[in-house]
């Protein structure tokens, strides 16, 4: 039986600990405070909606705060915000040894981005994100396996998820393609879990896509406080958006990734999803740091390598770092 381990029982974290745990699988997972205590008392509760009606359910889970009490695992599913990723490489060496797989399930541009492209690329540094190569060396590439997720999901309490939209998960390998024996084993695993999951040709276009999509409504979110239907119909909001998605377009061709989409199109099928509440407007109503790094920072820190002009991306991450600082969301600079 695979050992698995979620690190981290946010709402992606918390919703694949649920769904493994109903599929059959022993789950272990890394948690703390409220949560932690609230997965010992009563176990793991997942809230869906089947056939139109409110389901509750409750999972055991086997939790701790503290790694060296679960082991060594087979697998381990890293599934917290980025501002988490330093506690986690600090955190995750007794789970590992050299045959442990590691699903990277967060937002915005891993440590692991260029391992597998083109090797030209090698050279560029994404200290945005891993600042110094700490998770890199913890974590290192090629263990990797690259999860992009599209669906949504909230923790309205402690130990408590609520699945809210979409099933779509896609798994793929940092060096392209997703025919390893690892990737089927856990697309296999995920697909038990009730998921609909898809291989990728490249899991780093994939991450490109889904970022060029995502890295404006959410940090314009946390500067207005608006929901994603006010902020695209607004069409001086939706063409500044416009305009960071063509610069990002532009790395990405750059960096092999090119985008085959237009941005009035992309915000049509954003403008479905209604009313709203990005994972960025969440958090900073919840007090919690906000994922600037992984979604802006890091974009910029590419262009500049690469000599790509972003004015407007440059704009963009300026005023959602300095929102986010006065809150103390965001660290003061140096």
């Amino acid at each position: 039986m695979t050992k698995i381990c979620i690190y981290g029982l946010g709402a992606v974290g918390g919703l694949l600990a649920a769904r493994l745990a109903r599929s059959g699988v022993a789950v272990n997972a890394v948690a703390r405070g409220a949560t932690l205590a609230a997965v010992h008392e009563k176990g793991l509760s997942l809230r869906e909606t089947v056939q139109g009606q409110p389901v509750t359910t409750q999972h055991a889970v086997h939790a701790t705060d503290n790694p060296v009490d679960l082991g060594v695992q087979d697998v381990v599913v890293v599934a917290v915000k980025t501002t988490g990723l330093a506690g986690v490489a600090a955190g995750i060496a007794p789970l590992m040894d050299e045959h442990t797989t590691v699903l990277s399930a967060m937002n915005g541009v891993p440590w692991w981005f260029f391992h597998g492209m083109a090797p030209e690329l090698a050279s560029l540094k994404l200290d945005s994100v891993d600042p110094g190569g700490a998770l890199s060396r913890a974590i290192r590439p090629e263990r990797v396996v690259g999860c992009v997720t599209h669906l949504s999901a909230t923790t309205p309490a402690p130990g408590v998820v609520q699945h809210v939209a979409g099933q779509r998960l896609i798994v793929g390998e940092p060096v392209g393609g997703a025919d390893s024996a690892r990737s089927r084993h856990l697309i296999q695993l995920l697909r038990n879990a009730d998921f609909d999951v898809d291989p990728a040709a490249s899991i780093q276009r994939e991450i490109w896509f889904k970022l060029w999509g995502n890295m404006t409504v959410n940090p314009i979110s946390a500067l207005t406080g608006a929901t994603g239907d006010r902020i695209l119909d607004d069409e001086l909001v939706r063409a500044f958006m416009s305009r960071c998605m063509r610069e990002s377009a532009a790395i990405g061709e750059r960096i092999g990734l090119p985008i085959d989409a237009d941005p009035e199109g992309r915000h049509a099928v954003t403008r479905q999803l209604g009313a709203f509440r990005t994972s960025m407007l969440q958090d900073a109503e919840a007090g919690k740091p906000l994922e600037i790094d992984a979604l802006v920072r890091a974009v910029v820190e590419i262009a500049r390598q690469l000599g790509v002009p972003t004015p407007e991306i440059d704009t963009l991450l300026g005023l959602a770092r300095l929102k986010a600082r006065v809150a103390g969301l965001y660290p003061d600079a140096a």
